[in-house]
């Protein structure tokens, strides 16, 4: 397992996991803020399965 996201892209997943999760404690109180856990997750792994699907990769080449 490559990591494909690089550290914006993982810096925006954290903030939106972290917003979505607060829904659960804090505000409307709604179970759908559980879903925040899925960017947080991949944010943390550093890898994407959608984006290995379809291609993407966000991380820098690094020069050997």
């Amino acid at each position: 397992m490559n990591k494909n996201m690089g550290n914006i892209d993982r810096t925006i997943r954290i903030i939106a996991g972290v917003a979505l999760l607060s829904l659960v404690f804090v505000g409307p109180k709604t179970l759908w803020g559980w879903l925040g856990l899925i960017p947080l997750g991949t944010a943390l792994l550093g890898w994407c399965p959608l984006y290995t699907l379809l291609g993407i990769k966000t991380t820098t080449a690094s020069r050997d």
